[in-house]
């Protein structure tokens, strides 16, 4: 793996909605973590973007307080879409789909299933990694917008559920 590749792979797990990759090939590991940590707790400081870039000392105008509102922020957004048909149900990566666990067992889900939050919907292959995406919802599958081994883009729609 050369350097360009990495910042290939870099790239795309900075574009997606991934947090963490870890990946295992040849005589290479590679992990990658972006830093989820959306805000601080109450009376602690926050450092400006310039002092934190330039490590310049804190100045008193440029602490922050955060407030209890802003702790209920949500860290990042969901991968379920609320439409008013139900949720929206896309793919956090690109790769090849698979509807089933195996090609001789049956498929997670198909239309008309009922499904919890966490309930496996389908996997996505990437780079060998078969990634599991989980249900972000309650409710009944009322649309599958995917084939099995179906090669399926970044934010591409996958389930609709209601």
């Amino acid at each position: 793996m050369d350097f360009d590749q990495i910042k290939e792979i870099l790239e795309l797990v900075d574009k997606s909605e991934l947090t963490e990759f870890d990946l295992q090939m040849d005589n290479v590991t590679l992990r990658m973590s972006k830093n989820t940590i959306a805000h601080p707790l109450n009376n602690q400081t926050v450092l400006t973007d310039q002092e934190t870039r330039f490590n310049e000392p804190v100045r008193k105008e440029n602490i922050q307080h955060t407030s209890p509102a802003f702790e209920e922020m949500p860290i990042s957004e969901p991968l379920a879409e609320i439409v008013a048909e139900g949720a929206m149900i896309h793919s956090p990566i690109v790769g090849i789909v698979y509807t089933a666990p195996s090609p001789d067992q049956p498929a997670f889900k198909k239309v008309g299933d009922k499904v919890t939050i966490g309930e496996t919907l389908c996997i996505i292959e990437a780079m060998k990694l078969m990634n599991e995406i989980k249900s972000e919802v309650d409710g009944t599958i009322t649309e599958i917008l995917i084939e099995d081994e179906q090669v399926v883009e970044f934010n591409q729609p996958l389930f609709r559920i209601a």
